[in-house]
């Protein structure tokens, strides 16, 4: 289970270093990832096996429906394969990284079976913006949380 946040940093060729916290995990899932977004806003570190079950469900989608349309035109524009170096890096798609100005620090967010990367100004500034409310805590609550 991928949780917690962990610092790391992009370097200049647009290579995230793995936190050494997930790093292991990772290697559990294999060397291969799609790494991907839904708005342009982060990076979404998928093992492939999970990606692929994400890609099987779409595939029982009717092509006509225009959320699958949405949802592949953003995630196919955002995404690539790519595969963990021996030094436990990932490159970073390059429109990706331009868009969520994924540059020098960031925070890395285990997401269960996934992994975020932000923007650590773009982050707290979610964050500040978009509070867990008490409406959140009482969906929260109806699921058993």
């Amino acid at each position: 289970m991928l949780r917690g946040n962990h610092p790391a940093t992009v370097d200049a060729k647009g290579r995230l270093k793995i936190p050494a916290a997930f790093l292991g995990e990772l290697r559990a899932f294999g060397e291969k990832f799609y790494v991907t977004s839904e708005r342009g806003d982060c990076a979404m570190i998928y093992p492939l096996h999970v990606w692929d079950e994400i890609e099987a469900k779409l595939k029982n989608v009717s092509r006509h429906s225009r959320a699958k349309k949405k949802y592949l035109d953003v995630t196919n524009y955002y995404g690539q394969l790519v595969e963990l170096d021996s030094q436990g890096r990932l490159l970073l798609p390059a429109v990706l990284r331009g868009a969520a100005e994924l540059t020098g620090e960031v925070a890395v967010l285990g997401n269960q079976d996934q992994l975020t990367v932000w923007n650590n100004t773009r982050f707290q500034d979610r964050l500040n913006t978009n509070p867990l409310t008490q409406e959140d805590e009482k969906e929260l609550g109806d699921l058993g949380i």
